[in-house]
């Protein structure tokens, strides 16, 4: 198969599909591997590195493209990139439709087979090519929050450790997932106080039982969380339904209620956003002040790091990339239900139940398309 990765060109987004490590990967495999000049320079990937793991490489997106049957990205196909899908193409990629008409109903014109990271399952229940980006983005999260507090930024000027003699600063974590615990981890090592929300009694109990000394939680009632909201400094949006619209968990109204200055870091941006009040905002122009608050949301967080991010990255979809190379899409779903999960649209059909959902669609079983 022939294997495209185009260099990404969303702002600011430094990330590349495939490593030199994964290209060597796939021609190991006897696939033939095309990578656009320079798309690896963000992550300090150059061509001639993956000219060394046997790729090859050319000078356009376009030419990428036009010869790939297969195109491996970071970020969703932004809308040029999209015209150059074609029919039978197979793209694997982030696509976070729920939130997005406009690019469901292109791939969906496009005919090409598009299957979501994002989706992609586990035997665990876990969602793994989403995890190496959520760890990434929660570790991220009270760094970027810390700096969205201080006074020259807007925020309320409040040090997330504290010095002695005065308090640390207060954050508040909703979603014990993926990211809400590497954020209240990192959070809580910035010497702030921190709780965690969740509405899962299961993973609360988790939580307390691995972290009880570290950082508190408590259940997710919406009581709860807006009492808990009034005493933040920082708030960190962390929840996810898998390939759903994010629930907007504080409203428009309820800034209201919030310390002024306080910063919102929604990390389920690509998702919607889980504030009322969040728009997807870039890393050249991070963060806006709506009623005295400060809103950080950024679509690309993991993009900041982008070395970090795009070798965990690509450690994880390393393996489904090369079951879909040397199997083709069809028979690598029908042995694996867990990426089978992974497929969003093909030749025309959405085949994600929260995406039809979110944007009222019609959808069709990605199982059927296997059989």
């Amino acid at each position: 198969m022939k294997i495209g990765c185009p260099k990404e060109i969303k702002p600011q987004e430094f990330r590349v599909g495939m490593t030199p490590n994964a290209a060597r990967e796939a021609v190991s495999h006897g696939h033939e591997v095309i990578i656009e000049t320079n798309a690896g320079m963000g992550a300090g990937f150059e061509d001639a590195d993956y000219v060394d793991a046997g790729a090859k490489i050319l000078g356009t997106a376009a030419e990428v493209f036009a010869a790939a049957d297969m195109i491996v990205k970071v970020k969703e196909p932004q809308a040029i990139e999209r015209k150059m899908l074609r029919e039978g193409q197979l793209l694997f990629t982030y696509l976070h439709l729920a939130p997005d008409p406009d690019q469901t109903h292109d791939l969906l014109a496009s005919g090409a087979t598009c299957i979501a990271y994002e989706t992609v399952t586990d035997r665990n229940g876990g969602l793994p090519l989403l995890a190496p980006m959520s760890e990434v983005a929660g570790r991220l999260a009270p760094q970027v929050g810390a700096w969205t507090l201080q006074k020259a930024n807007g925020g309320r000027g409040v040090l997330m450790g504290g010095v002695p003699g005065v308090g640390p600063a207060k954050v508040l974590v909703i979603g014990g997932g993926v990211v809400g615990t590497h954020a209240a981890k990192i959070a809580a090592g910035m010497g702030a106080d921190v709780t965690v929300l969740d509405r899962s009694i299961p993973r609360l109990r988790y939580l307390d039982d691995v972290f009880g000394g570290t950082f508190k939680n408590s259940y997710a009632s919406a009581g709860n969380t807006i009492e808990l909201a009034r005493q933040a400094d920082m708030i960190i949006g962390a929840v996810l339904i898998p390939g759903a619209a994010a629930p907007k968990l504080i409203s428009r109204a309820q800034l209201s209620e919030l310390k002024p200055g306080a910063a919102l870091v929604d990390v389920a941006i690509d998702q919607g956003g889980c504030f009322e009040t969040s728009k997807a905002t870039t890393h050249q122009d991070p963060i806006y002040e709506v009623d005295g608050i400060m809103h950080y949301c950024v679509a690309n967080m993991p993009g900041a790091v982008a070395r970090t991010s795009t070798i965990a990255l690509g450690n994880a979809t390393m393996p489904f990339m090369l079951a879909l190379a040397d199997k083709g899409w069809k028979q690598a779903c029908a042995d694996d239900v867990h990426l089978l999960n992974g497929l969003n649209v093909h030749a025309g059909k959405l085949t994600y139940a929260a995406v039809g959902e979110a944007l009222g669609l019609d959808v069709v079983s990605a199982s059927q398309l296997v059989q």
